[in-house]
């Protein structure tokens, strides 16, 4: 087959989901915040949940905060890419502006629990899967206790659940660390992984 001189060696990539998960207290937040000033030209999801707003959190830049009966009307219009309970509450990926995104060639970064993130990689397995972790269970439990949003009983149960978590690393594609102090290189490193999954043939 003869090909044009001035035509393209490599066809463009096709645009990425990335699901960034990890430990509760993790920085997950912190993250997807730092990715969103970096002008990264991506999609970053924002999820339902029906959770209570936490102090400084905004409606619609932080979650989509609504009623147990709202969220349950999306389920059953299936609106949700996918939906977990966790530590009592759900939380759920808008599936439209997903689908969107995507249709125009832009990545999608959606943040997800561990539950969360094995369930979008049964559904989409070419889905990129990022773990953010800590330096030690000690620094997890300091930033727990720095952002006072559990009790004593609800902090053990969370410390619980992260040594448990911690046996999904092998479901994901890539683990960053997540320094304390060192955001800067947590979103280098993401970048990285981006940049790399880009030039995948």
């Amino acid at each position: 087959m003869k090909r044009e001189n001035n035509a393209p060696l490599i066809p463009p990539s096709k645009p990425l989901l990335i699901v960034l998960s990890g430990l509760s207290g993790v920085g997950k937040d912190t993250v997807l915040a730092e990715l969103k000033k970096s002008k990264l030209p991506a999609y970053i999801s924002i999820s339902a949940t029906t959770r209570a707003r936490r102090p400084r959190e905004k409606e619609g830049v932080d979650y989509y905060f609504v009623s147990p009966a709202k969220f349950q009307e999306m389920i059953g219009k299936n609106q949700l890419l996918e939906w977990a309970t966790v530590y009592g509450n759900r939380y759920g990926i808008p599936k439209g502006p997903v689908r969107k995104a995507l249709k125009n060639g832009r990545d999608v970064i959606v943040k997800i629990d561990v539950q969360g993130a094995a369930t979008i990689k049964k559904k989409v397995p070419q889905a990129v899967l990022v773990f953010l972790v800590t330096t030690t269970l000690e620094e997890l439990e300091q930033r727990l206790k720095k952002r006072r949003t559990e009790t004593a009983p609800e902090l053990e149960l969370r410390l619980k659940t992260a040594i448990k978590e911690l046996d999904n690393i092998p479901m994901f594609d890539y683990i960053v660390v997540n320094r304390e102090g060192k955001i800067d290189r947590t979103i280098a490193d993401i970048m990285a992984i981006i940049s790399a999954e880009k030039c995948r043939a």
